[in-house]
């Protein structure tokens, strides 16, 4: 059943008939007895009655799933509309015998494919350990039969999304009624994101790019089973985020890996990539890279074309790298097969909405704020390492695209969030489901205390972190202490590189130019040198470069024009207020933090510069 509703929103490998047959077959999952689960309800919360802890249950099933079925119920010790999942009678043992046979049957195909390949270390013939794959599916299905897990769970993806998006809505779990069997939560209004005809559904699936990313990039503690019924939208055109019962844990090692392997696709840097490979256990470590290079370096080629790595169509990619498991020691390691399948899922809604969709393009602006904000060591090489690629030669053009990814990141983070909500937000409690609480339809449930916000709004606010609002003002602002440390280089170089540009201007015009002046310093080689200082081509790329940023920088300050041309009215105020709130009171702090360090740079570029002219 959990195959079929992962396939069933993927328009790129069903058609739409096909699509609609299994959505239909994965909606009709047959409940089981009420007297039976009404039994295990009162037997798990230790009472002779259900209503003695609900005032109100439906007296049938509301939706009903592989592993439970829900009833809609309002708690009798405080009013609170709820909706309660009661477990399936002998799952845990059907289950546990199911997974039994089929680690039987992968242990004979690890044998067989030993035996046929000799002393060769590959578990099988796909070069996926599926013993290690099942065991990994086996242990996140002993989980999410636990409904107290879940609830703990769903207690930390609220923390861990509070200073993030607080506009993701999640549920509300009231731990003294849930137990290993039944889970008690609050409960809203809903329909499936997957089959709504809203006109937001894009940017919800934005935001849901973005929550799925702060999991597995931030807090490393990821949701990996979002399939249709987990993705809602609220009637205030909000996300909701649904069902904690399977959650999987990455530790910074791989997090930090992804980025840097990220960071070396957009430069095509394919031999780094196999490390990174490695260190993410594609690849098992001692492997020879050699042979694997060609066939990796033509998989990325293919996907790169028509628009470089933000149109990357990332099943695709991901079909072709499984293709490479039958010939080289690659591996599908357990924990990515988790996460290709979220992607999936995402990518799959996304499609159905904008057949154009792109998942990298839009993961890109989540990974720019990333790069530019997070301090630690492996995340500055891999920024520096984006800017500065291979050659060592500094990427204007990546950091103007870094910036404008930023701001985007800004608006996809900020939607769904009431105008001028502060960042101490926390996520909306009261306001979801669990797995297969919603109807098959699309009909409406029990608005929770979601339901009282205001509808969404798109608003440059930023969401739990400083309002930097665009690119200039995080420059300036505290989060952008990382980007200005990286282009304090850079400024040294533009600066000395303008002083003698503008130096030798003038002594043209003066017709001072072919002037030389003596060379007094003891054992200098030259006897002179020249008064107007030589403009070399790194010169003059770095004077490009700097006049890229600035002329990027500076168009933040430019008030709109009119119509016809000339600056509108309110486009000056609105100039006057954004020189008066962000930029002036930004300069004094920023002279006492870089002026000493840049004056620095700059002298100790000059006179490596002279002391070269003078002695070599």
């Amino acid at each position: 059943i959990k195959l079929l509703l992962a396939l069933s929103i993927r328009p790129d490998l069903l058609s739409p008939s096909a699509m609609f047959e299994l959505q239909q077959l994965c909606d009709k999952v047959p409940s089981y007895d009420n007297d039976l689960a009404m039994s295990i309800l009162c037997s798990e919360l230790g009472v002779d009655n259900w209503n003695e802890v609900y005032s109100e249950l439906t007296p049938s099933p509301i939706a009903a799933a592989s592993l439970g079925q829900v009833y809609k119920g309002v708690l009798k010790e405080n009013g609170d509309v709820v909706a309660v999942k009661v477990q399936r009678p002998f799952v845990r043992e059907t289950v546990s015998i199911d997974l039994y046979l089929l680690r039987r049957l992968g242990m004979l195909l690890r044998a067989s494919s030993d035996s046929g390949q000799g002393d060769d270390d590959d578990d099988d013939t796909t070069g996926t350990d599926l013993v290690a794959l099942l065991d990994e599916w086996a242990r996140s299905f002993f989980e999410e039969l636990d409904y107290i897990n879940e609830g703990l769970n769903g207690e930390r993806f609220v923390a861990d999304m509070a200073a993030e998006l607080p506009q993701v809505v999640v549920p509300r779990t009231y731990m003294k009624y849930t137990s290993r069997q039944v889970l008690t939560c609050s409960w809203i209004e809903g329909e499936k994101l997957s089959r709504s005809e809203a006109g937001d559904v894009g940017d919800l699936v934005n935001v849901g790019v973005v929550c799925f990313l702060t999991q597995l990039l931030d807090t490393g503690h990821f949701h990996s089973d979002p399939h249709p019924g987990n993705l809602i939208r609220t009637p205030e055109g909000r996300l909701a985020v649904i069902d904690y019962g399977l959650m999987t844990t990455v530790d910074d090692d791989f997090k930090y890996g992804m980025i840097e392997a990220i960071a070396h696709l957009i430069q095509r840097d394919y031999e780094a990539i196999l490390d990174d490979f490695v260190t993410l256990e594609f690849i098992p470590e001692g492997t020879d890279l050699r042979p694997i290079l060609p066939a990796l370096s033509n998989v990325f080629d293919q996907a790169l074309e028509g628009g470089g790595a933000k149109a990357i169509n990332f099943q695709e990619l991901a079909a072709d790298l499984a293709q490479i498991t039958f010939d080289f020691p690659f591996r599908i390691p357990p924990v990515f097969a988790l996460i290709i399948r979220s992607i999936g899922v995402l990518e799959g809604i996304a499609l159905k909405a904008n057949p154009k969709f792109a998942l990298v393009d839009e993961a890109y602006p989540y990974i720019a704020q990333k790069l530019l904000t997070d301090d630690t060591p492996r995340m500055r090489e891999a920024l520096r390492y984006l800017v500065y690629g291979k050659s060592g030669v500094f990427d204007a053009e990546r950091i103007i695209d870094l910036l404008v990814a930023l701001e985007n990141f800004q608006d996809v983070a900020s939607f769904g969030l009431p105008q001028g909500s502060s960042t101490n937000n926390t996520i909306a409690s009261g306001s979801s489901l669990p797995s297969s609480q919603l109807p098959s339809s699309s009909s409406s449930l029990t608005a929770g205390p979601a339901s009282s916000l205001p509808a969404p709004t798109s608003t440059r606010t930023a969401v739990g972190r400083p309002a930097y609002g665009d690119a200039l003002a995080f420059v300036l602002s505290d989060r952008g202490a990382l980007f200005r440390e990286l282009l304090l280089d850079e400024a040294a170089k533009g600066l000395d590189a303008y002083a003698r540009y503008t130096a030798n201007l003038g002594l043209i015009t003066l017709g001072l130019n072919n002037v030389r002046i003596p060379m007094l310093l003891p054992g200098a080689k030259q006897s002179s040198i020249a008064l107007a200082p030589t403009l070399t081509e790194e010169d003059e790329l770095i004077l490009r470069n700097a006049e890229k940023v600035l002329r990027f920088l500076g168009g933040k300050l430019n008030a709109p024009p009119r119509s016809d041309g000339a600056p509108s009215d309110s486009g000056a105020q609105e100039q006057q207020t954004y020189l008066a709130e962000v930029v002036l009171p930004a300069i004094p702090s920023l002279a006492v933090e870089l002026l000493p360090e840049l004056s620095s740079k700059l002298l100790s570029r000059t006179s490596a510069r002279f002391l070269r002219e003078a002695y070599l």
